[in-house]
């Protein structure tokens, strides 16, 4: 049962405040910019005296952008949107304006973004050039996992070739899974884009809950229906949250 939010308060009146909030006699936010850190802890520096392994994706990702926005510190931004969108997510998006929508960023930073990351694709295969199986529920989470972290809710896509290897990683939606915000033409254009003959599907639910809604399970249905008369698999799909996962069946 869950507890509703007005029992969280006390008696004596205790409210919680963002702990960034100065209190004073102005009351203002204060961000903690990147000319304010120790040169040791800024990006550029930390990257030329020790190299790109010694930076984490956020910080890599504001390398990468320079600056930020008016609104947003570049490495706060930098790590909001690897949180948000998780770092597989960000690593396998290739829409610029639907990663913009999703994240509140301007479009050209997603592009810098996608144009880094589509680098890396073009002159190192993933996983050292190792081609990528999944054959079972547990091989797609520990592909997928990240998401389970995501704040926002993501619906992620795997789609396999005969030999059950990824030929194609997908973020296909991110916000509310619903029947009517997620159509199936969205999941099988990768498909018949890349020759796929079956898909792995997973989303996260980032209230930590592993119980599957009646969403989830209608758009299981429909997905499946669908694949069924274009003749490529739904072969699981898996609800991630946290560290656990669960696999949505259409029942």
């Amino acid at each position: 049962m869950t507890m509703p939010i007005t029992s969280l308060k006390s008696p004596s009146g205790y409210s919680l405040r963002d702990g960034d909030v100065l209190v004073g006699e102005y009351v203002e936010q204060y961000i903690l910019k990147v000319k304010d850190l120790p040169n040791e802890q800024k990006p550029r520096e930390k990257l030329a005296a020790a190299g790109p392994k010694s930076l984490n994706v956020a910080e890599l990702v504001a390398v990468l952008w320079g600056v930020g926005t008016k609104k947003e510190e570049v490495l706060a931004m930098a790590r909001r949107i690897t949180q948000e969108y998780g770092e597989r997510s960000i690593a396998a998006e290739t829409d610029p304006r639907k990663m913009a929508e999703a994240l509140g960023i301007p479009v050209h930073k997603a592009c810098q973004i996608i144009a880094g990351f589509e680098l890396g694709r073009r002159f190192f295969a993933s996983d050292a050039g190792r081609p990528v199986f999944i054959r079972n529920a547990k091989q797609a989470y520990q592909y997928l996992k990240d998401i389970g972290s995501s704040k926002k809710e993501c619906l992620r896509g795997l789609y396999l070739n005969s030999r059950y290897q990824v030929i194609r990683d997908e973020v296909i939606s991110v916000g509310t899974l619903t029947a009517n915000l997620v159509h199936p033409r969205e999941i099988f254009q990768p498909a018949i884009e890349y020759g796929a003959v079956a898909i792995v599907i997973a989303h996260n639910h980032p209230s930590g809950s592993l119980q599957p809604t009646p969403a989830d399970i209608e758009v299981t249905r429909q997905i499946a229906a669908a694949g069924q008369l274009l003749g490529i698999d739904l072969l699981d799909h898996l609800l991630i949250a946290g560290r656990k996962f669960v696999r949505v069946t259409a029942e």
